[in-house]
């Protein structure tokens, strides 16, 4: 069944427009709850429980104004399905992940739209696991949204708590995922935490591991997240990794699952390479367990690196949920995008920005070498990506069909031969047509990608 409502990340759109809604997301956690419900009562009854229990549910958000209405909605919804909610407040995406499995919630709900600017917000689940909700319990989860809302018993109402150390909690857990006698004493770092949810939790981490930092992007005001800063914008990082003589930059964006760095010389180091960092690492020292998944998007420089190695290498569909579905289905424990979701599955279920940026730097201290340093070996195959966005409501499918499109793609692909590819897809987050021609340092692949997105513009004209 094809779903209305969920895409590749969750839930997402412009607030104040359907479904971004304060009456859809009171349905949506109407939703959600009936069907925690179910699942439940089913469990209790195969094991005999000799009392009922209520749903749990964790709510987080990133710092978006928008976040205090839906919240409130989506707990009035739960608490109506009989289920019982604890907030965190500001909180990034992978703590509400990690902190789901810790208070054994039965899912976790994060309020945010990621990279995206403060008139958007989505909504996100986790399961009781701290993983992507399965396809097939956001189609059940929609199909109760067609249903009347009935609210239970009073006596049946489910309750609400504010969960005080969640910060606390989440950032004990960062500094558990490296050893415990890593310190970082004497290592300048300047972090860019987007005016997002990481703005209270990366400084401390990285304080008290011993390294002398400093952050831009840490005042939110509701309505700054994103806005020229974090991993989507790191102009202004490098100036400040150069002007303050840092030894690199870690930018997170607003719900704190992405990460890039920058090096001393301010250039930039992007998800394809924190992976070849970290994969070549624990290759070396034997505890790689397996391969690494990326995605379609993934440089194929970063492919021929770790063929050289010897490092098993896996394509997966663009989203960290297919990448975390690929490194299930293969038991293996690393895997990425180049826009900086890294999976580090031996220590977190979902891209953590935080645990990334964490793993590099045990790396560096570990190696006693530069951030740029660590990057030998990998030669990335010049990329180029054009996002063409669409008009409302216009079929990207149709688009992608087009013969007019095929044409030009099928010249270009026939001039890279067999040493580059195209790849054009629709964004799973906005309304977009992404273009990427990558090709060996011979071909303009700018001028490549320009002929197709010029073919798109035209088409949508």
């Amino acid at each position: 069944m094809s779903r209305r409502y969920f895409g590749t990340d969750g839930i997402r759109g412009t607030v104040g427009e359907y479904p971004i809604t304060a009456d859809f997301m009171l349905k949506l956690g109407w939703a959600m709850g009936r069907v925690l419900a179910r699942k439940l009562s089913g469990h209790q009854a195969r094991h005999k429980f000799s009392q009922s229990m209520r749903p749990k549910v964790i709510i987080g958000k990133d710092t978006r104004i928008s976040g205090y209405m839906f919240e409130s909605a989506l707990e009035a919804g739960l608490s109506a399905a009989g289920a019982d909610v604890s907030l965190l407040g500001p909180m990034p995406t992978p703590g509400i992940a990690y902190l789901t499995r810790t208070f054994r919630a039965d899912a976790g709900i994060v309020i945010s739209a990621s990279h995206n600017p403060y008139q958007d917000n989505g909504i996100k689940f986790f399961s009781a696991e701290g993983l992507k909700l399965a396809d097939e319990v956001e189609t059940e989860i929609e199909s109760e949204l067609d249903k009347p809302l009935e609210t239970m018993a009073p006596n049946q109402l489910g309750k609400a708590v504010r969960i005080n150390d969640a910060a606390g909690r989440y950032i004990e857990f960062c500094k558990s995922t490296v050893h415990n006698r890593l310190e970082l004493h004497g290592l300048r770092i300047v972090l860019d935490c987007a005016h997002g949810a990481t703005y209270h939790i990366a400084p401390n981490v990285f304080r008290e591991l011993g390294a002398d930092v400093s952050v831009i992007g840490g005042e939110p005001d509701g309505l700054n997240i994103n806005q020229d800063v974090g991993s989507t914008h790191t102009g202004r990082l490098s100036e400040a990794v150069l002007a303050r003589q840092a030894d690199l930059g870690i930018a997170f964006d607003g719900d704190g699952d992405r990460v890039l760095l920058i090096d001393r010389h301010g250039k930039l180091v992007d998800g394809d390479e924190i992976l070849y960092i970290i994969a070549r690492d624990l290759h070396a020292r034997g505890k790689l367990n397996g391969g690494v998944v990326g995605t379609l998007m993934t440089n194929f420089g970063l492919a021929a690196a770790f063929e050289k190695q010897g490092i098993p290498f896996e394509r997966a569909k663009v989203g960290d949920r297919y990448v975390v579905e690929r490194l299930l289905a293969n038991d293996w424990l690393l895997g990425g995008e180049a826009s900086g979701h890294i999976v580090c599955r031996n220590v977190q279920t979902t891209g953590d920005g935080i645990v990334a940026a964490l793993q590099v730097l045990a790396v560096m201290m570990r190696e006693g070498a530069p951030l740029e340093q660590l990057l030998d070996g990998f030669e990335k195959a010049p990329q180029s990506l054009i996002n063409v966005r669409l008009p409302a409501g216009f079929d990207a499918r149709s688009l992608l069909d087009s013969q007019a499109l095929r044409q030009t793609v099928s010249s270009v692909e026939d001039e890279l031969g067999g040493s580059g590819r195209v790849l054009l897809r629709p964004s799973g987050t906005e309304p977009l047509i992404r273009v990427m021609v990558e090709g060996r340092p011979r071909f303009d692949v700018q001028a490549m990608a320009q002929r197709i997105a010029d073919s798109v513009e035209t088409l949508i004209a």
